[in-house]
């Protein structure tokens, strides 16, 4: 499974995991309270725009005040090119909320450790609308409320260690919700927990996971509009590798070890 429909194979293919644990409270655990946008809350209107020519580094909490950011100057690429800037870098702890990102999105948003991504919205993923890079296995990436169109690809890339939990998003238009690296040089294991969350068609997958690594993947009230083919996949299982090469695909669905639902955590709309 390679990162995107391109040339270059610095892939970060499918994946990741995570004991499913009901996500309330505990489960999305968070000093900084969290609103209540989410999956069934309709797309909000920009309040201004704002162009944005370098990376924003945060630490702390940025607040966008739900003004559009969108890239300019060397951030004006929106293409599925490899090796993007992001529009926001989040250090180990930062918080990025009520943020549109516009287009053209660059690489959208990187967190190089634990981070909060709440109430969010990519109006035309680039690369990527976020990617989770950080090096330690008790890292938490949460993205809570907001939403994603457009993504040629992946939605969430994760391509470091720890658990990512997504929750109450809504993303139409895409290749996969969640993705992590399926030949990455260095490899982790990955969980994640993906829960209360629409899909609308067209689009490909919910999640993928590299199995050998270890990793697991929990959905749970996941709902999936206008696919009454059910062609769109759930859970996807692959063999990762760490010398760059596509990782070999080895089953779909629920397994009870590695992709962690039943039936009954889906439903069709």
């Amino acid at each position: 499974m390679s990162r995107h429909k391109r040339k270059l194979t610095r892939g970060r293919a499918i994946a990741a995991a995570s004991a499913a644990l009901a996500l309330t409270g505990a489960g999305i655990a968070t000093n900084i309270l969290l609103s209540p946008a989410g999956a069934a809350s309709t797309w909000p209107e920009a309040k201004g725009s704002k162009a944005v020519s370098s990376t924003v580094k945060v630490t702390g909490t940025y607040d966008g005040g739900l003004k559009r950011h969108y890239g300019s100057g060397a951030l004006g690429g929106g293409g599925q090119e490899e090796g993007q800037d992001p529009v926001f870098q989040l250090a180990d702890g930062a918080v990025l909320k009520n943020v549109i990102i516009g287009s053209p999105a660059a690489d959208g948003v990187h967190c190089l450790g634990s981070c909060t991504i709440q109430n969010v919205w990519w109006e035309d993923v680039g690369e990527d609308a976020a990617s989770f890079k950080g090096k330690s296995a008790s890292s938490v990436y949460k993205v809570y409320g907001g939403g994603a169109r457009k993504a040629s690809d992946k939605v969430l890339q994760f391509n470091g260690a720890g658990k990512l939990v997504v929750s109450k998003f809504q993303v139409t238009d895409f290749g996969k919700l969640v993705g992590s690296c399926g030949n990455c040089s260095t490899q982790y294991k990955r969980t994640i927990i993906i829960n209360d969350v629409d899909l609308t068609a067209p689009g490909k997958s919910v999640v993928g996971i590299n199995t050998n690594y270890g990793d697991t993947a929990a959905l749970r009230n996941v709902r999936i509009h206008g696919d009454s083919s059910r062609k769109m996949e759930t859970c996807a299982r692959f063999t990762g590798n760490d010398n760059g090469d596509e990782p070999v695909r080895t089953g779909v669905g629920p397994d009870g070890t590695y992709c962690k639902f039943t039936a009954g955590d889906i439903t069709y709309k």
